[in-house]
């Protein structure tokens, strides 16, 4: 069994340091908030005061909540403890700040690796995440026993990590558009009397019957977004992402201002912003948005 680093204790890294620990790796844990680890020492992982010390290991991994906390704790003077190991980073970042990451760990003597995932925490608690893995090819088949540990598969993406973190943000990105798409149609429905609930299972025992619309269309037919898995605030970051790879590449994307609209109508409704990105599904019902009335009447769009 081997000694690894795991960084960032949220709901998704807790669930994937415990595989570790469960596995019987010696895993050496650091968060912001240090009551975060609690329940993983217990476990039999051991705390770490400094990011530093949870990176001079073989391979240490972190997920961590965006790219400006990856940037802020895995600093030049932090990584500087990696050296001659290999890091993966497993947090939804840009491909930009992937590169900078990348570039600090090459700095410092150490390896970089991305492997974002596709999956809620309950799934990474079960091992059965999707893991999108860039990196060295030798980089990348080092730390694959670890990531088999938290996967149902891996899903090789090539050299460059960066390419990880597109993949991650472009998936997100048709996430949303499901919601909204739900959102609408449940709103037209319900105009007419129907049960959204029944309308969601026409939709998931037909045509769409995919994990998104099944897991989504039952939390929006039920409005059941709390507790939330993935934030409204977190969806919001991936369609800034979203417009940063458009800008980068020249890709034009047509839908990309009207969603961000929804979602910024989702973050400045209180009640709202505080729930699972699937609520962003309830700014169309409510008719949040400028215009919505006059669609509702038959005017004009």
């Amino acid at each position: 069994m081997a000694s690894v680093g795991f960084l960032g204790l949220g709901s998704m890294g807790a669930a994937l340091a415990r595989r570790l620990v469960d596995a019987g790796h010696r895993v050496h844990v650091w968060n912001r908030s240090p009551g975060a680890a609690g329940e993983l020492v217990a476990a039999g992982a051991v705390a770490c005061a400094t990011p530093a010390e949870a990176l001079a290991h073989p391979v240490s991994f972190s997920m961590l909540a965006d790219g400006p906390a990856a940037l802020s704790v895995l600093d030049a003077e932090s990584v500087a403890s990696a050296t001659g190991s290999v890091h993966v980073n497993m947090a939804s970042i840009s491909p930009a700040e992937a590169g900078e990451l990348q570039g600090r760990f090459a700095a410092a003597g150490a390896r970089y690796v991305a492997a974002p995932v596709l999956g809620r925490p309950t799934v990474a608690a079960e091992g059965k995440l999707n893991v999108l893995v860039a990196g060295a090819p030798d980089d990348v088949a080092e730390v694959e026993p670890y990531l088999q540990l938290f996967a149902a598969r891996l899903w090789p993406l090539g050299e460059e990590p960066s390419t990880a973190n597109a993949v991650k943000i472009a998936v997100n990105y048709d996430i949303i558009h499901a919601i909204q798409a739900i959102g609408e149609s449940v709103a037209l429905v319900e105009a007419r009397g129907v049960d959204p609930g029944l309308f969601v299972e026409i939709l998931t025992s037909t045509l769409f019957a995919g994990v998104v619309y099944s897991g989504y269309g039952g939390m929006i037919a039920r409005q059941a977004y709390d507790p939330p898995g993935f934030d409204v605030a977190l969806g919001y970051k991936d369609l800034r992402l979203s417009a940063e790879i458009a800008g980068e590449t020249g890709t034009h994307l047509p839908t990309l201002a009207a969603l961000t609209a929804v979602f910024e109508r989702a973050l400045a409704e209180p009640d709202l912003a505080r729930l699972d990105w699937g609520a962003a599904a309830e700014v169309t019902r409510r008719g949040l948005l400028p215009g919505s009335e006059d669609e509702r009447e038959g005017g004009a769009v």
